[in-house]
C-alpha cells in the first residue's frame, strides 16, 4: 500500500518565501505546523492508502486527463484560513480561478471515479496549505496578522505537468516522492 495524491508542484519564488517567512515569524508564538516551501504543492486529488496494483489504472486516468489539457499559469495570491475565526484549522495561500485548472481537475476527478475513487463531498477549492493550526492563544493578533496578508499577490506558477506522489509520513514531516509525472499535452 502507498499513500498517494495527485498534485501540481509549486516552485516558491522569492516573494513566496518572503511572505511565508513574514507570516510564520509573526506567528512563531502560536502552535502551527508549517509546510516547508520545498514541499509546496497544489493537491488536485488525495487518494489515500492505495494498493500498488491500482497504480497502472491511476496512471492511465491521469494520462487521459492531461491529453486534453494545455499548459497554463496559476496566480497565487491572498491569504486566508479554513475553519472559523474562532477556531481556525488551516492557513492557506489562494489560487485565483482559472478555467484550465478547473477543466484539468474535473478530467482528473472523472478519470479517477472510473477507477473507483468517489468524488469529494466538498467542492474543489484550489489553495496551498502553508500551515496547520494546532492551537492559537492570541486570536485577535492572529486575525490581524492574517488579514494584513489577505490581498497579497504572491507569485505566478507556470503549470506544464501534474505529479502522482507518494506521501511517507515521518516524525520530522512528510516526504513526497514522485511516482509518475504527466506533461500537459495540447
Amino acid at each position: 500500500m502507498k499513500r498517494l495524491f495527485v498534485a501540481i508542484k509549486i516552485h516558491p519564488s522569492e516573494t513566496y518565501i518572503s511572505v511565508f517567512k513574514q507570516i510564520s515569524s509573526s506567528l512563531h508564538h502560536e502552535r502551527i505546523k508549517w509546510v516547508e516551501p520545498e514541499n509546496m504543492h497544489l493537491t488536485l486529488k488525495f487518494l489515500g492508502e492505495t494498493d500498488e496494483k491500482k497504480i497502472p489504472d491511476i496512471n492511465l486516468a491521469l494520462q487521459q486527463a492531461v491529453a486534453v489539457s494545455v499548459p497554463f499559469s496559476l496566480k497565487i495570491s491572498n491569504t486566508g484560513i479554513f475553519g472559523s475565526r474562532y477556531d481556525p484549522k488551516v492557513i492557506w495561500f489562494g489560487i485565483e480561478k482559472h478555467q484550465e485548472l478547473e477543466k484539468l481537475a474535473q478530467n482528473i476527478f472523472g478519470g479517477l471515479q472510473l477507477c473507483g475513487w468517489q468524488p469529494d463531498r466538498q467542492n474543489f477549492v484550489p489553495h496551498l496549505t502553508i500551515g496547520r493550526i494546532k492551537e492559537i492563544n492570541d486570536k485577535p493578533l492572529f486575525q490581524k496578522i492574517i488579514s494584513h496578508y489577505h490581498t497579497t499577490e504572491i507569485q505566478e506558477e507556470k503549470v506544464s505537468e501534474i505529479v502522482l506522489y507518494e506521501s511517507i509520513l515521518k516524525r520530522e514531516g512528510p516526504q513526497y516522492i514522485a511516482v509518475s509525472r504527466f506533461m500537459l499535452q495540447l
